[in-house]
């Protein structure tokens, strides 16, 4: 008999609505204000939603982002994809794009990282402004380690080493580093240096990494890699690698539309974690930015180089379409 009268009075689910949503109360201080159980006023809210007395809005573009990351996992079997949103104050600047993207995934990186994890970290300057976004008061006693050699010619801000010994004491954690050049002049000399006993320690961490986080360098259709800008290679290698073409740069390796390593003179020179070693890391984190990217995505997913996906709406919007 109860019930049917709570049923029947109208203003007692106003009454509810307006002490719950409007003042903030809990359901316990809004059952004690009516003078009811918990339980009916969880149903009078409920019947309110029905009868839209209560709305629940969401903004298009958050919906449409959620959508977006919610398709794009599908469609590339992905474990995990954050779509950042795209403000019209800052769509046309590269920059802050790329800042927020980079704090969806410094935020992401911190999420997941526990205690006694092996982060495995890239170079670049996604990977710089993520590394700013990181919060030092989020303590995980990680590992941190550098997926490759050092690149002598870039920004010092940029160094994966700088980079790893940021990211480290944020964490809390060790860094570990390659103190050598990425790009050797032979063969010869990365086999003389995968011998050496710093080598073999970092070898094996290598092979310990459950968690890596890298950005990913632009090569095709037009090259706006950062490797490109500060004379990474010479103009017989820039050659070689537009011949192919080379479809992007991940952990200074070359990789094509496909995501396989390209045949280069580079490839056997190059200090860095092996892609086949790169590719039994559990949780591999791209973190991409802007349209010009679209082509390299999607070389790592056809490489099943990527676990989860951090990118920016445009970006979704274009990675959707193909």
């Amino acid at each position: 008999m109860i019930s049917e009268v709570y049923d029947q009075s109208t203003f007692l689910m106003y009454s509810a609505v307006y002490q719950y949503y409007i003042l903030k109360k809990t359901i316990k201080e809004t059952a004690d204000f009516l003078h009811v159980s918990n339980a009916t006023v969880s149903r009078l809210l409920k019947k309110a939603k029905q009868q839209k007395f209560v709305r629940l809005e969401v903004d298009p573009q958050i919906l449409h982002c959620m959508t977006l990351a919610e398709q794009l996992k599908k469609q590339y079997g992905l474990k995990e994809v954050l779509v950042a949103p795209v403000d019209e104050t800052f769509e046309e600047n590269a920059i802050e794009v790329k800042k927020h993207v980079a704090l969806e995934g410094a935020r992401y990186l911190q999420r997941i990282t526990s205690d006694d994890d092996v982060i495995g970290l890239s170079w670049g300057g996604t990977m710089y402004y993520l590394i700013q976004y990181l919060n030092p008061c989020q303590k995980s006693n990680s590992k941190v380690i550098t997926l490759h050699g050092s690149i002598a010619q870039c920004d010092p801000k940029l160094s994966v080493e700088s980079l790893v010994h940021r990211a480290a004491m944020a964490f809390g954690g060790k860094s570990f580093s390659i103190y050598h050049s990425g790009l050797c002049k032979t063969a010869a000399e990365v086999q003389y240096l995968k011998q050496s006993e710093s080598y073999q320690k970092l070898n094996h961490l290598f092979s310990e990494i459950n968690i890596s986080i890298s950005g990913v360098g632009a090569l095709y259709p037009e090259n706006r890699s950062i490797l490109s800008s500060i004379q990474y290679l010479n103009p017989r290698e820039h050659a070689e690698i537009n011949r192919i073409p080379a479809y992007c740069d991940l952990m200074l390796r070359f990789l094509d539309r496909n995501g396989r390593e390209c045949k280069t003179s580079m490839q056997e020179r190059t200090l860095s974690i092996e892609l086949e070693q790169y590719k039994k890391i559990p949780n591999k984190i791209i973190v991409a930015s802007h349209v010009d990217k679209q082509e390299s995505v999607l070389a790592l997913l056809k490489g099943k180089l990527v676990d989860i996906l951090i990118i920016d709406q445009r970006l979704g919007e274009k990675l959707i379409k193909r």
